[in-house]
């Protein structure tokens, strides 16, 4: 009994000798769907003979020490000869890799050992920031919102503004799955809009070596104003001004207009003292044969008779006359007609009529 207990124990020795010259690696490894996965097996024992590959306890890739590479039942599996010019080897590699292919990939050697190794599959999707460029007065709040769709595993979701990162506590976050195991993040900022800057949404998995971004134009107008368009508050008090001048001369020059015109139209009235001041004066100086004293002024009758003397001389005599300047007042001259067409002054008339100096 001792002698096999010593032969047992120097056999468990040896095959762990043996065992510790195989190795696999990397140990765990994550890709994104459609990628390509690679793990290298490879031992100091120059006995092995047969190298299997297995994915999730499935044998899908056999190579020989002798032959190299058999030929594979899985289409987008293949083995390539191990560069490690001191330790023998083979690098196993899995094309356009599906979520499926997620699990344990195993290198056995025949009768020697197996390593086992982690493979993960992630998926990306896309990250969109809602609404377009946004326009915001100084110190006026703004609320951003940002969807990742279609991703596993559940992808994280970071904002930036100004330039730097924003802290997680200052958004929030959603997310919810759909029958395919694939998770959808939804996430709202609020900014307090400083100076005018990109606000970028960014959506990671570890297997994506960049975030992918989505950005938005955040543009405040004091900033615009201050930087880009000094001139814009000149200009626009230069307009306000001349269209206010403008106006005002417009104005006064309406109201100047329509004085001139209200002064140069006559009124009924005098009108008709005119007409009547040119037809008395007509009569007197046709009756004398010469020309009125203008500066002469008397006591003589009043309108009233002077007016129906006017209308009787008026029936028996044709003649035009012309609108002059009220100067001699009509009531200073009294004229009376008779039948025999002479023209005579009463006696007290005929005082005046003395009185008046002809040419």
């Amino acid at each position: 009994m001792e002698l096999y207990s010593l032969l047992v124990l120097l056999l468990s020795c040896r095959i762990q000798a043996v065992g510790a010259q195989v190795k696999l690696s990397p140990q765990t490894l994550t890709v994104l769907q459609g990628e390509e996965a690679r793990f290298t097996c490879s031992t100091s024992n120059t006995r092995w003979t047969v190298m299997v590959w297995l994915l999730n306890g499935k044998a899908v890739l056999t190579v020989s020490k002798e032959n190299g590479v058999l030929p594979a039942v899985t289409p987008n599996v293949t083995a390539e000869k191990s560069p490690d010019s001191q330790r023998e080897g083979w690098v196993f590699v899995l094309k356009n890799t599906e979520r499926s292919n997620q699990g344990q990939v195993t290198c056995d050697l025949q009768g020697i050992e197996s390593k086992t190794a982690g493979l993960f599959v992630q998926e990306k999707g896309s990250v969109k920031v809602f609404g377009d460029d946004k326009l915001a007065f100084k110190g006026q709040w703004v609320q951003f919102e940002c969807q990742a769709a279609g991703w596993y595993p559940q992808p994280t979701l970071q904002w930036q503004v100004y330039d730097r990162k924003v802290s997680q506590g200052e958004y929030s976050i959603s997310s919810e799955e759909s029958g395919k195991s694939l998770f959808t993040v939804t996430s709202s900022l609020n900014v307090t809009a400083a100076k005018s800057s990109h606000v970028d949404c960014l959506a990671a998995v570890s297997a994506l070596p960049t975030p992918m971004k989505s950005s938005v134009r955040l543009t405040v107008v004091a900033e615009v104003v201050q930087e880009r368009d000094d001139c814009t508050v000149p200009l626009a008090v230069t307009a306000s001004l001349s269209a206010l001048l403008l106006l005002l001369l417009l104005c006064i020059c309406t109201v100047h207009w329509y004085r001139q015109r209200r002064q140069a139209k006559p009124s009924p009235q005098d009108a008709i003292r005119s007409d009547q001041s040119v037809s008395g004066r007509g009569l007197v100086a046709e009756a004398t044969g010469g020309k009125i004293n203008l500066a002469y002024s008397s006591e003589g009758p009043t309108d009233a008779v002077y007016n129906e003397l006017i209308m009787e001389t008026g029936s028996q005599m044709d003649f035009s006359f012309y609108k002059v300047p009220d100067v001699v007042s009509s009531s200073s001259l009294s004229l009376h007609s008779e039948s025999t067409a002479q023209v005579c002054l009463s006696e007290e008339s005929s005082k005046n009529v003395r009185r008046i100096t002809t040419v």
